[in-house]
């Protein structure tokens, strides 16, 4: 299941563009790729991507609708990375990568967005990688809750909304987290990785208005190894070539 790894390939091919990673410290994996299929970018006009990486999520946005971009990423072989992605895709005269991370961004920016997104560090007191790189894009010692969501705050325009993906646990303290800086959670999609398995991801959506919170459920495959339901094919097919 490719949820739970990351696709370690030198490249990885997409429909509409290529993402090369062997410089990013965080590679294309399943998270990512749910996040930015599932994203709702409505009446976004301008995305900010948080952690960038290899710019997978800032090109998916790209695809998907006609907002201005931009990408931020702190570590300099990543953001290098990325702008190498962008330059490539179809889509590069509306994304901007900038090498900076999102507490630099956020005190230097007086730009608002309309939509927020970040596939952030998440594993808390977890054990760390030898690589610098990848555990800064796995854990949250660079880039934990608070100041996560106070550069969200600053940076997000009075209707937007602010989208993320995160294991069940984490997901579940973050929504306490996020209603103390008064964005509250208005839809979660709940992730099984088959139709018995327990839910191990939530794709989130916060708003500075709070609603009636809006919950579905999406499962990844269909109980046999590599046999993916048709809501996982419905929700990557613009994206996975073998779909």
């Amino acid at each position: 299941m490719l949820l739970y790894s990351e696709m370690a390939n030198n490249y990885f091919k997409f429909k509409q563009f290529t993402i090369c990673q062997e410089k990013s410290a965080f590679k294309v994996g399943t998270d990512g790729v749910l996040l930015g299929a599932c994203a709702d970018l409505e009446g976004a006009k301008s995305i900010l991507d948080i952690g960038t990486g290899s710019g997978l999520l800032a090109i998916m946005s790209a695809q998907r609708c006609n907002a201005e971009i931009t990408g931020i990423e702190p570590d300099l072989s990543s953001y290098d990375q990325a702008c190498e992605n962008v330059n490539k895709c179809k889509w590069k005269e509306r994304i901007a990568v900038i090498n900076e991370d999102l507490q630099q961004y956020s005190s230097n920016c007086e730009k608002r967005f309309d939509l927020i997104l970040t596939n952030p560090p998440y594993f808390r007191d977890s054990l760390k990688s030898p690589d610098p790189g990848r555990t800064a894009s796995r854990h949250n010692d660079t880039l934990n809750s608070d100041e996560l969501l106070k550069g969200v705050i600053k940076l997000l325009s009075e209707e937007g909304n602010f989208q993320l993906i995160m294991p069940y646990t984490e997901g579940s303290l973050f929504i306490a987290e996020a209603s103390s800086f008064s964005l509250f959670c208005t839809r979660i999609i709940k992730i099984k990785p088959y139709p018995s398995g327990e839910i191990i991801r939530l794709i989130m959506k916060f708003e500075r208005k709070r609603k009636p919170v809006i919950e579905s459920f999406l499962t990844i495959e269909t109980g046999t190894r590599h046999s993916y339901t048709e809501e996982y094919k419905n929700v990557t097919r613009d994206f996975y070539l073998k779909f």
